[in-house]
């Protein structure tokens, strides 16, 4: 009963910020960004993905409004349903535009949609690498937030990060990729932050990583 009433909780948690992620995005109010903090935006990577799951489901709800003219009430029930579903496609694009990743002097800020949000500290990150990856593995102490079915920048942590999942089990991970729509300034800030804080005595060992994406296979092998 517990698990199922914790289950409620969290969706409908969820869902009252992609409404009010809708409200910020109209209003063009980022979550989380000024005062030293930078945002860095993620959601090209999946706009056109979104538009055509919006355009698919407002074709759905002018047809079934068709077929089921004849039958009322049927037809507000389906109605109502298909209304939802599209402003909670616009909720979803709202929230990966309001909610970008965010860098300030001491931490990284990892967003995807309003399900994911985990804090970094900049002393925890050991190495920092501009990756293009298409494909991922679920292996145990790696986060993959995939956008768009890519990532382009890979975290090592130079000490375990506890994350909690979308419905708040734990999980302890020394590897992160994500997606940005700027990965090379956001990974030339990191660097920049990074050697900062081994200025200041931090002790991490700063490694040069890659600086462009791993090359494509060559297709006459």
């Amino acid at each position: 009963m517990r698990a199922g009433a914790r289950i409620a909780h969290v969706l409908v948690r969820h869902e009252l910020l992609l409404l009010a992620a809708i409200v910020r995005w109209l209003g063009r109010r980022p979550h989380g960004v000024g005062d030293g903090r930078r945002g860095f935006g993620y959601a090209r990577g999946q706009g056109a993905m979104l538009f055509g799951f919006g355009f698919v489901c407002v074709i759905e709800t002018a047809a079934l409004s068709v077929l089921l003219r004849g039958f009322p009430l049927l037809h507000l029930v389906f109605l109502v349903v298909d209304l939802y579903t599209i402003l909670i496609v616009v909720g979803l694009h709202a929230a990966s535009v309001t909610r970008p990743h965010v860098l300030s002097a001491t931490a990284l800020r990892l967003r995807r949609f309003a399900t994911v949000d985990l804090c970094l500290p900049l002393a925890s990150v050991a190495a920092v690498h501009r990756e293009l990856r298409t494909t991922h593995e679920k292996r145990e102490g790696e986060l993959d937030l995939v956008v768009g079915s890519q990532t382009s920048i890979t975290l090592e942590l130079a000490e375990p990060v506890t994350y909690r999942t979308f419905f708040g089990r734990s999980r302890t991970v020394r590897l992160v990729r994500f997606h940005a729509d700027e990965p090379d300034v956001l990974v030339t800030e990191l660097r920049r932050g990074l050697g900062q804080g081994l200025g200041q005595g931090l002790g991490q060992e700063l490694k040069p990583g890659r600086t462009a994406p791993s090359p494509l296979p060559d297709p006459s092998a």
